[in-house]
């Protein structure tokens, strides 16, 4: 045979597959090779950073974002934004909590500076939570001093908590008070034939109702002005007591606010050191010179300082065999299966309450609610769960946040005491049910359906074809007896009759403390007040701890996570921009949150049938 010959067809297909499953297998090796040297750097260089808290140090509290009650999103998606670089969005409530209560009995601290340029967003229930915080601060005798270059309503509320507010010399601070508005949707989805099939129940219940008409109904308005006017009047109270000014004159001030800029020549710095707004015009570098004054310095003229994320980081140790006070948190909008924090999935929220049930440490658990509902189906499934708690004699106490409405009060009116803010947004017992059709969006392009079922109902739930009556009245009936069984439950949880709960019902929003009035909850006061009334339920006295139960990554996962992150920092990949990033302010959020129900159902192509209020709390 010729030396220079050829081999075959097949023997050179197998040697160009071997090659190149070896050549994949060495490029796989070395990614998760160099995956793994990241990691260890990262780690190396992480653990020589650790922090130092100094004398005479400044904690500094500047949230970004709007604060919440827990973060949106898993672990992994979080660390995988930062390392994107994008602006964290969020801050968790719990994080300054956590930091205040420390830094009160900390020697090290010597004062608090609130920074309030980052915050987006403050609703009137966490304005509670954190006005209670500051006040027990200011007890251990330590300043807070506020400081902002320009300041809207919630981030004057943060800066109204401190001792004295500081506000740049150019800076603004403008109050334009609390409002709710909507988009409404009828004639666009008439211009695109849609057909909006609606099922409710409650005179009140407005949360379809952009999908039906352009603008607000009577009803809708009259509750709206009812619950709305509640959350101001609050509002200009705590503010008032906080500056130590008359209520009265606060709320004058707000309705001729722009007539005081206009007598201040446009100077909106002068105008709040003339009413008594704030106490210092400052530049920033006046800021950082007091501050390192009253404190320590620190090198390029800045002063000794530490974030109330990192410090709260070094506070967060438990002690072995301690009792507990274990918190779930329901955040969000709630739905069936496992979902991600940010959501109430039926499936996840089972694992944390069978997680608190197994834990002997825990010997209570507090309900952190903030939702304003979602699936009726999953709701039941949730306070079904909740039971088990209290079948292991364990006592269940609900704190409810800014909103536990419709199906957020479903899965509360079980517990055996339910704590809520004045402010909170509470109530809306009611039920709605839709099925959005599509069949005269598609007949204008030419497409049509038809055919032949068994039964009257066959075909009767197509997208694509007119709802039919049996269907419209298979839904009605199922959406009223949805209405009776929620009625029920709460007269049987709330020792109320049936008849007391309709009154107060029929999809009305109500704030924490009309509710009160009306019974639907016990007490008003902090997520800390509803924590203390578990630990007592529980014969805990005052030695326990107050744990999370939530979610962790494992160690696996969060290897791979911290390897992956640690890659995307040193290629300087870019996060792809979504429809927020277009859209101005946040106007894309509240168009996908107001439309999500519209495209699920269409994605599902099955009737929703929601206990679901769509309130926001004004931020």
């Amino acid at each position: 045979m010729s030396a220079n010959k050829r081999p075959n067809i097949l023997i050179r297909i197998w040697l160009g597959f071997w090659r190149g499953l070896t050549a994949f297998r060495m490029a796989v090796f070395n990614v998760i090779f160099l995956i793994v040297v990241v990691w260890l750097l990262s780690v190396m260089l992480s653990s020589s950073d650790d922090v130092v808290i100094r004398d005479k140090t400044t904690l500094v509290v500047a949230p970004q974002g709007v604060i919440v009650e827990e973060f949106t999103g898993s672990p992994a998606e979080r660390a995988f934004r930062q390392a994107f670089g994008k602006t964290q969005e969020e801050t968790r409530l719990r994080d300054v909590l956590t930091a205040l209560n420390s830094a009160a009995d900390d020697e090290r601290i010597v004062q608090v500076l609130i920074k309030t340029d980052g915050l987006l967003g403050l609703a009137p229930g966490m304005q509670t939570e954190l006005a209670s915080a500051f006040e027990a601060f200011r007890k251990s005798g330590k300043t807070v001093i506020a400081y902002g270059g320009n300041m809207l309503q919630a981030q004057y509320m943060l800066a109204s908590m401190a001792d004295e507010i500081w506000l740049e010399r150019s800076g603004m601070l403008l109050l334009e008070g609390y409002g709710s508005f909507r988009q409404y949707f009828a004639e666009g989805l008439d211009k695109l034939k849609v057909d909006v099939n609606l099922f409710r129940v409650g005179h009140y219940k407005s949360a379809m109702e952009p999908f039906i008409r352009d603008d607000m109904s009577d009803e809708d308005r009259e509750a709206t002005r009812t619950w709305l006017g509640d959350l101001w009047q609050a509002w200009l109270d705590q503010v008032a007591m906080h500056r130590g000014m008359p209520v009265e004159v606060l709320a004058g001030l707000t309705e001729s606010y722009s007539s005081a800029i206009e007598a201040a020549d446009g100077d909106f710095g002068a105008m709040a050191l003339e009413h008594g707004l704030v106490d210092k015009l400052v530049t920033r570098q006046q800021l950082r010179t007091e501050l390192a004054r009253r404190g320590a310095p620190a090198q390029k003229k800045h002063f000794r300082q530490i974030g109330f994320e990192s410090y709260a980081r070094l506070q967060r140790h438990w002690k072995p065999g301690t009792d507990r006070v274990g918190v779930i948190v329901a955040s969000g909008a709630i739905t069936e299966g496992d979902q991600p924090s940010g959501y109430i999935g039926s499936e996840s929220m089972e694992r944390l309450i069978q997680q608190a049930v197994r834990d002997e440490r825990v010997k209570a658990v507090v309900l952190r609610i903030d939702s304003g509902g979602g699936s009726a189906f999953a709701s039941e499934l949730i306070r079904n769960e909740l039971a088990t708690l209290r079948d292991a004699g364990k006592p269940l106490v609900v704190s409810m946040g800014n909103v536990a409405a419709s199906g957020g009060y479903w899965i509360a009116m079980g517990a055996d005491e339910v704590w809520a803010y004045p402010t909170t947004l509470t109530g809306s017992i009611g039920i709605f049910g839709f099925v959005p059709t599509f069949q005269d969006t598609l007949s204008a392009i030419g497409v049509h359906a038809d055919g032949v079922g068994t039964t009257p109902l066959s075909g009767n739930l197509r997208l694509d074809r007119k709802l039919g009556p049996e269907a419209a009245d298979l839904l009605q009936s199922t959406i009223e007896h949805g209405y009776d069984e929620f009625i029920s439950l709460v007269a049987e949880h709330r020792e109320m009759s049936w008849n007391e709960v309709d009154q107060v019902a029929q999809g009305r929003v109500w704030s924490g403390a009309q509710a009160r009035r009306h019974g639907l909850v016990d007490q008003l006061g902090t997520l800390g007040d509803a924590i203390d009334s578990a630990a007592r339920a529980a014969g805990l006295g005052d030695d326990y701890e107050i744990g999370y139960i939530e979610r962790e990554l494992g160690a696996i996962e969060r290897f791979f996570v911290d390897a992956a992150v640690a890659s995307i920092k040193l290629a300087g990949v870019d996060l792809p921009a979504g429809i927020s990033a277009w859209l101005p302010g946040d106007a894309g959020r509240k168009l996908q949150a107001s439309l999500r129900f519209v495209f699920d159902a269409a994605e599902t192509g099955q009737p929703a049938v929601m206990a679901h209020c769509l309130c926001e709390a004004p931020l």
